[in-house]
């Protein structure tokens, strides 16, 4: 790498907020499976530990030697609910604490996979582990969980979106801060190394390292140089900024994956804010000339900006997976936050936003008394999104008791602070109560 390559990476690191958000291992915990829930929780823990404990020092050690920052490192996992079809409740509790504890002992920041797969049907065993969600979440710390209820392939199951509103609901009451570890989804992958969402698939080695990179100040400072410019030129700086992102993403999972004696899995190239300034992708829209996110004009800006990251990373990775895109969480974005608070961004707004981007409705927080039919129906929605696009869409919706809107609640760390949302008060409780399924849409037949 020449000095002024060297002198450009530590612009975007200095100024600009560029880091590798996440390092994730993923492991797969399929040959765990013992006769009942205790002897699988302890393979578990046996197994995470070897794999997985030298990933921390591994990645410090890389950041030392690059000087880039990896703010995460993090484990992903098999969906629990294929590990625990002979375990009892009390089981399912032990399963979930022996991956908390794992987590801990290797010192990650998270571990995902405490996830149910339910698009077409539910088994025993994954009720069971939607109902133990409360507990969980409430009682471990590490610990992610994501559920999965729709595809393009199989339609939307509506008795588990009816399942999973009334779960988040009963979640809120018991632990608010718990729906921000649970993400419901459509058309989940298999290799997303982001949280809350990550798990580690049935197709995947037996472990594998996927990276997360981010950089959303770098794209804006980048646009500084283009304002004016005609919106061809705005679309190949950010493929181009997204390329140079990419490279050193690949770089660093790639050397990690090397030093670990694993294969390297993914690049995911979504562009992922934080609650600091100038590491916002609402800014990122605004701009590309928006006055401010939320406006006229907001999904098609962010329809370009996400297609110009996939096209300049795509170009930079031997693999691009994940979600890769821009991700446009409401408590996690300073700009996105702005937009709330003004009125500018409502959840119709965002909603509409989804059909173009990598995610969905992500960490947004809704009046405490709000009804689970209506949490119910709004995943619905953005799982028809995902469904008729054939893209992955998601929900992590935050219900929070004695709060409405004009209020606010403080995650604290980089989940940050979400404005009270309003909902519309209109029932869809009958819609929902129908339960069945949804069928899969017509140009899913493809066989």
């Amino acid at each position: 790498m020449d000095i002024n390559k060297i002198n450009e990476t530590i612009q975007m690191i200095s100024e600009e907020h560029f880091d590798i958000r996440t390092v994730t291992m993923g492991i797969s915990l399929l040959d765990c499976i013992g006769g009942d829930g205790q002897r699988t929780a302890e393979k578990v823990h046996r197994k995470i530990v070897d794999k997985a404990g030298k990933l921390v020092e591994t990645a410090q050690q890389l950041e030392r030697d690059f000087g880039v920052p990896i703010v995460n490192k993090r484990i992903s996992v098999t969906p629990v609910s294929l590990l625990a079809g002979n375990t009892d409740y009390d089981g399912l509790i032990k399963i979930a604490r022996a991956l908390d504890q794992a987590a801990a002992d290797v010192g990650v920041d998270f571990l995902g996979g405490y996830s149910a797969l339910i698009q077409k049907g539910s088994t025993p065993t994954e009720k069971m582990l939607i109902d133990s969600l409360p507990e969980v979440l409430s009682t471990t710390k590490l610990l992610m969980s994501s559920i999965n209820i729709a595809s393009t392939k199989a339609g939307i199951n509506l008795n588990a979106v009816g399942k999973t509103g009334r779960t988040i609901k009963r979640i809120s009451e018991v632990d608010p801060l718990g729906n921000a570890k649970l993400v419901v989804f459509a058309n989940a992958v298999e290799d997303n190394p982001f949280m809350a969402g990550a798990f580690h698939g049935v197709s995947e080695d037996d472990a594998v390292i996927n990276v997360g990179v981010s950089g959303p100040g770098v794209v804006k400072r980048a646009l500084e140089t283009v304002r004016d410019r005609s919106i061809d030129v705005v679309a190949e700086k950010i493929k181009t900024t997204a390329f140079k992102i990419t490279r050193i993403g690949q770089l660093i999972g790639g050397l990690t994956a090397k030093k670990l004696g694993l294969p390297f899995g993914i690049v995911d190239l979504s562009l992922a804010p934080t609650p600091a300034r100038g590491d916002s992708v609402a800014e990122v829209l605004e701009e590309i000339g928006l006055e401010q996110v939320g406006t006229h004009g907001t999904t098609a800006a962010l329809m370009l900006l996400n297609d110009a990251i996939k096209k300049g990373g795509v170009m930079a990775s031997q693999r691009v997976g994940g979600l890769s895109g821009a991700f446009i969480p409401v408590s996690e974005d300073a700009g996105m936050i702005d937009a709330t608070v003004a009125g500018t961004l409502s959840i119709s707004k965002l909603e509409a936003m989804t059909s173009v981007c990598s995610v969905g409705l992500d960490m947004i927080a809704i009046p405490g008394n709000t009804p689970a039919s209506t949490i119910s129906a709004m995943i619905a929605d953005e799982a028809a999104i995902g469904v008729q696009n054939n893209k992955t869409t998601a929900v992590r919706v935050i219900p929070v008791p004695g709060k409405s809107v004009g209020d606010s609640i403080d995650f604290g760390s980089l989940l940050g602070r979400a404005p009270i949302m309003p909902v519309i008060e209109k029932s869809s409780t009958a819609f929902i109560n129908r339960g069945g399924h949804i069928p899969a849409p017509i140009h899913s037949f493809k066989n």
